[in-house]
């Protein structure tokens, strides 16, 4: 073995029997125990139990502790499995794409130039695609805007703009603030002579931005509707908002159906031969499917009619191992010597398991945006397919049926790490329902209790933690009180949280080889790769954050 990749052992700690089974409650954060907190108000006598008896401390997971902008910045699955993986901190998609404006490279890049150059030269119009929001978690409304006026300065007549309405990582009826910010910057150009337009739309959840191949009839709407000029006609977005506000009382943004933007009768902004089209969304998780219709040749997961010959880029790229897309305007992260790759090549077997939703982050994200396995030798993948129902309908999702195949794996006794992750406490905190969000909660509760049974049997350790919060924020809330609506009850938050995540040791036959290091600075979800390795009996590699807990 190359010794770069060789782990050394711990001569006084060589690690339990059993596994390191590492729980991932994913948007189960540390709140402040207010009405809005589902965390503090679900049943959860494991999680009381695991903090009253384990070694426990909160660790960061927003902000520049998960390589975002700034602590203003809320964190992610994507960015907090990343971090979770690596040991390391690594500049993020926002980031880097702040960078890349600010420094004017993204303009200057061989992508930029070549998806206007038919625009310039032969009035082809630039199509812009992407979530409309300042959530700054799949996009930001400000590298739209970027986009919007270095096509003006470059000469390019005619933008057409297709947006996706957020209402989870912002406010959830907050669309209409983002359009009329858009219409109202759009106009500035169309004074002087551009065309610059909305041209189609639809919410995240329902149009263009599936994830983890779950649903491909998402991006087949949108795709009808972006490409096609195929849906519900209004004439303008804010029309096709109001209505489906009045006809559907209660709506989501995330929720609405494609609609397409029309003027006397026909499409205004459909996709043509010779256009160019970018897809403004940094993160990759849910703009992979629609960059595989885009950029596939063969692509067989929906019929897509008539495919126009385009120029097409992404902000990033969302997948280096696929190649997807071919071209993009900055350049992602660059996250080699994970956890999973140095188990993988000292011979370790490990196991990540999860339901789709969450599948790819206890992987590819992981695994530092890496598809597949590193050696399929000492690696097993497993998917527990998700249900397809709102999540609020069905809060505990399965969360028990990743912790039979869980335990299941421990008992077979070939893994030393099993990371898994359980989606509840996000995906339900994501519907802004508190009730439900409760029982998300509690239902992750019950599956940890079964979960320390079984690694109590096999004599392991179970390291519990979370990638951020959400289900600990149900409400939202200006300068710590929380607010209320015109009918003076809680206005729901769907959105991550800034708080702080849990992070417990529960090592049934602890005897003091190793304590918690109070010295470590600001600690966070980068220290947790170390600390796992450390605990199986293993330094971390040179350049890990270092571990949470100091060996005697």
């Amino acid at each position: 073995m190359d010794t770069e990749w060789k782990l050394e052992r711990i001569a006084s700690f060589p690690g339990r029997p059993g596994p390191l089974v590492l729980a991932i409650m994913d948007g189960i954060g540390v709140g402040k125990g207010d009405e809005g907190d589902a965390v503090a108000l679900a049943r959860t006598p494991t999680l009381n139990r695991l903090r009253r008896t384990g070694l426990r401390c909160t660790l960061k997971a927003h902000g520049t502790a998960v390589g975002m902008p700034s602590d203003k910045d809320m964190g992610n699955s994507e960015v907090g499995h990343n971090a979770l993986g690596a040991g390391r901190i690594y500049a993020q998609g926002a980031r880097l794409v702040n960078e890349a404006i600010d420094s004017g490279r993204i303009f200057e890049s061989d992508t930029w130039r070549w998806l206007i150059e038919p625009c310039v030269a032969q009035d082809h119009a630039l199509h812009l695609l992407g979530l409309l929001s300042d959530g700054n978690v799949h996009s930001h409304i400000d590298h739209l805007f970027a986009l919007i006026r270095a096509a003006d300065k470059a000469g390019v007549r005619r933008v057409n703009v297709h947006i996706l309405l957020d209402g989870r990582d912002v406010p959830q009826t907050s669309a209409h603030i983002y359009i009329e910010r858009l219409e109202a910057f759009l106009a500035e150009f169309n004074r002087k002579g551009r065309r610059y337009q909305i041209a189609s739309g639809g919410g995240r959840m329902k149009v263009t931005m599936d994830r983890y191949f779950a649903d491909w009839y998402i991006v087949e709407r949108g795709w009808n509707a972006h490409l096609h000029g195929i849906g519900r006609p209004f004439s303008s977005a804010l029309e096709a908002l109001e209505t489906a506000r009045n006809e559907q009382p209660g709506v989501l943004d995330q929720d609405l159906g494609e609609f397409v933007i029309v003027r006397d009768g026909q499409p205004v902004g459909r996709v043509e031969d010779g256009d160019a089209l970018v897809l403004f969304n940094f993160r990759g998780d849910r703009a992979i499917e629609i960059t595989m219709a885009l950029d596939i040749e063969d692509f067989d997961k929906f019929d897509r009619g008539r495919v126009p010959d385009i120029r097409y880029a992404g902000m990033m790229q969302y997948d280096g191992d696929l190649e997807l897309p071919r071209r993009f305007l900055v350049m992602p992260p660059a996250i080699s010597h994970t956890m999973g790759e140095y188990l993988a090549r000292n011979g370790v077997r490990q196991c990540a398991c999860s339901e789709t939703q969450k599948f790819g982050h206890v992987t590819y994200f992981w695994n530092g945006n890496r598809s597949g396995m590193f050696d399929e030798r000492y690696e097993t993948y497993h998917e527990v397919l998700s249900d397809r129902v709102p999540f609020d309908q069905r809060p505990w999702m399965k969360a028990a049926e990743i912790t039979d195949y869980v335990i299941a794996r421990i008992r077979l006794g070939e893994d030393r790490f099993i990371r898994l992750n359980y989606a509840n406490g996000d995906m339900v905190g994501h519907t802004g329902k508190l009730d439900a969000a409760v029982l998300a909660v509690q239902a992750v509760d019950l599956c940890l209790a079964r979960l320390e049974a079984a690694v109590e049997e096999a004599h392991g350790i179970l390291v519990v933690t979370a990638d951020h919060g959400n289900a600990d924020e149900m409400f939202m809330s200006k300068k710590g009180v929380l607010e209320r609506d015109a009918e003076g009850r809680f206005k729901p938050k769907t959105s991550h949280t800034l708080n702080p995540v849990p992070f417990i040791i529960h090592d049934p036959h602890h005897a003091g080889e190793y304590v918690l290091d109070a010295g470590v600075p600001s600690p966070g979800l980068g220290n947790v790769a170390a600390t796992c390795l450390e605990l199986m009996g293993f330094r971390a590699p040179e350049g890990f954050l270092p571990s949470l807990v100091e060996i005697k």
